[in-house]
């Protein structure tokens, strides 16, 4: 059968990583992991299960200790976390595959029940208006701690050490995780960030912490193997920002001053709260590699990559309930129904256990 869809399937090279394929594994907090934040053996077997990817975007995983937002999501702080990725990388390179991990401080995304009863710390003392899953059932979010000034190196040295502790770990790059309400976000946007110092305010100030934890991560890799994930419109956690087209004008020109391998931009909003084309002033503005998120299917990606609007499209729910997507995508072939009753439930079961095409 002729594949309907050959841009998709064109290479393509995204900084120094050489892509086979423009479908890209959206980051996806699965929450599979046992104590202490460990990847798992089933982690694995999900990660190699989904190789054939031009890139996969290991999930959102804690930069340093005391900053969990989901329970069970992995970490990149300790040795035993570094061993658990390396047989993650391990796994996905003897598949032919490439796989960068996604950097993160869920800020005030954070529980005390989560963290050994550490108050959460955000750019100010304002909470989400939600209720979090904790091992103590379903609790309201916390109002945090604004970070003070003299506290802000130790989370930018936070991020430059889980840098480092990703290359320990094999893998071939990293996504520093600026979008979907968690700390590097709540200081992006307004809504979140009243600060008056230099990290409030204007724009510019309130893109400092991003940008400084940038450079730390850059000078570990070079940003040519260092991805940046925005989501200016997305209301998620008690998210918003008074200009988002703006806001995102302004990075992406800020941007184009790095080298980066890629810019991932998440186009709408989950709850549909937020709307701008925040997609189309970065693709006027930003010059590198942009990665367009949410909502895509295979026949809008092609046309996209086809007339040069985006580089390579991550696709999420779909990657998730189908391990051999590009595959599929390029057959023809009928897609699993994702089951999100077990998107966050642990185990095997909606997890590893999804049909590859041609299984009975």
């Amino acid at each position: 059968m002729k594949n309907s869809y050959p841009h998709l399937f064109t290479p393509i090279q995204l900084g120094a990583l050489a892509l086979p394929n423009r479908i890209v594994m959206a980051p996806l907090t699965r929450a599979r992991t046992e104590v202490d934040h460990i990847p798992t053996e089933l982690m694995a077997e999900h990660y190699a299960q989904r190789a054939s990817g031009g890139l996969l975007i290991a999930e959102a995983t804690m930069a340093m200790a005391g900053c969990s937002a989901f329970w069970k999501e992995p970490g990149i702080y300790s040795e035993a976390q570094i061993a658990g990725w390396k047989a993650v990388t391990d796994a996905v390179h003897a598949k032919g595959g490439r796989i960068v991990l996604q950097i993160w401080h869920g800020g005030r995304a954070c529980h005390p029940a989560l963290n050994n009863g550490k108050v959460p710390v955000s750019a100010s003392a304002l909470a989400i208006e939600d209720e979090v899953h904790t091992p103590e059932g379903k609790l309201p979010y916390t109002v945090p701690r604004a970070l003070g000034l003299e506290e802000i190196p130790e989370i930018i040295k936070g991020f430059k050490q889980a840098a480092i502790n990703a290359q320990l770990a094999g893998f071939d790059g990293v996504e520093v995780h600026g979008a979907n309400g968690y700390l590097l976000d709540q200081f992006l946007r307004d809504g979140s960030n009243h600060r008056t110092d230099q990290y409030g305010g204007s724009i510019e100030n309130r893109a400092r912490l991003l940008l400084e934890v940038l450079d730390a991560v850059c000078e570990v890799w070079g940003s040519d193997r260092v991805g940046l994930r925005l989501s200016p419109l997305n209301s998620y956690n008690s998210m918003v920002d008074s200009d988002p087209v703006a806001l995102t004008q302004w990075l992406c020109q800020r941007l184009n001053d790095y080298n980066l391998a890629y810019l991932h931009v998440m186009r709408g909003d989950f709850f549909g709260v937020q709307k701008a084309d925040v997609l189309g002033v970065a693709q006027q503005v930003y010059q590198g590699n942009l990665m367009g998120n949410m909502g895509y299917d295979a026949a809008e990606a092609e046309a996209e990559i086809a007339k040069g609007a985006l580089a390579t499209v991550a696709f999420g729910v779909s990657y998730l309930a189908n391990p051999d997507l590009p595959e599929r995508l390029a057959a023809g072939a009928e897609l699993n129904r994702p089951d999100p009753d077990t998107f966050y439930s642990g185990g095997a079961k909606g997890y590893t256990d999804y049909p590859f095409m041609g299984d009975e």
